[in-house]
């Protein structure tokens, strides 16, 4: 199955904005980062859900179970302990829809959940011109994250800067205006893992002039996870 154990010893707890939003990054997260690459070549990627602008497969199960009895301590410290443990879910990824071709919710900033306590992973194994994972403020209600209690709140409120200014061109987001502001962005480098609580809004980097081949070898590949305390 190939070496795909992982190192933590690169690991930053960090906080970002006003909010003091916990993020950890992990520089040199697989060993052989290469090993990763050479499975995904061999997946048969398939769109899975209308949010994420590309294909996507499922890592093995293996794996991501190692994994996660590596990153349970990682997890506590950083988010807080899960007294029954963590749940997994993984996939590779690759982004690539073209610009043009994005649908509405994926020209604007977007959360994976409004539970708070869901966190994701992003590990990037892409050295292309596209970045990392840019985080957002929305202006009219000066949200950043989202909860059962606020979402209707944000989206009542979306709803209008949208009916005042149509929505954003076809573009994979940038800095967010004119709805949304960019607070904080990770830099995306090769081999690179960063965590971050998946109910703050958040949007992957991409240059809408670079290429989005399909090719796990050429294109924008990443492995996301999500955590859930079970």
């Amino acid at each position: 199955m190939g070496n795909w154990a992982i190192s933590l010893a690169d690991a930053q707890f960090t906080e970002f904005s006003d909010e003091k939003h916990e993020f950890i990054t992990v520089d040199d997260f697989m060993t052989a980062p290469k090993t990763a690459i050479e499975m995904a070549v061999l997946q048969k990627f398939a769109k899975i859900t209308p949010q994420y602008p590309g294909l996507r497969a499922p890592l093995d199960k293996a794996v991501a179970q190692s994994w996660l009895a590596e990153l349970t301590p990682l997890l506590d410290k950083g988010f807080g302990k899960a007294r029954n443990g963590w749940g997994i879910q993984v996939w590779l990824s690759v982004v690539t829809t073209p610009p043009h071709e994005l649908i509405p919710m994926q020209r604007l900033p977007h959360v994976d959940g409004t539970d708070p306590k869901l966190i994701a992973m992003m590990l990037y194994l892409h050295e292309t011109d596209h970045g990392g994972t840019a985080f957002f403020r929305h202006k009219s209600t000066g949200l950043e994250s989202l909860t059962d209690e606020t979402f209707p709140q944000f989206r009542a409120a979306l709803e209008v800067d949208v009916g005042r200014t149509g929505m954003p061109p076809a573009r994979y987001i940038e800095d967010g205006a004119p709805h949304f502001e960019r607070i904080h962005a990770s830099e995306g480098v090769f081999n690179q893992a960063v965590f971050y609580r998946g109910n703050v809004l958040h949007s992957g980097i991409i240059d809408n002039d670079a290429p989005l081949p399909l090719d796990p070898r050429e294109g924008r590949l990443t492995i996301n996870a999500l955590f859930r305390p079970n």
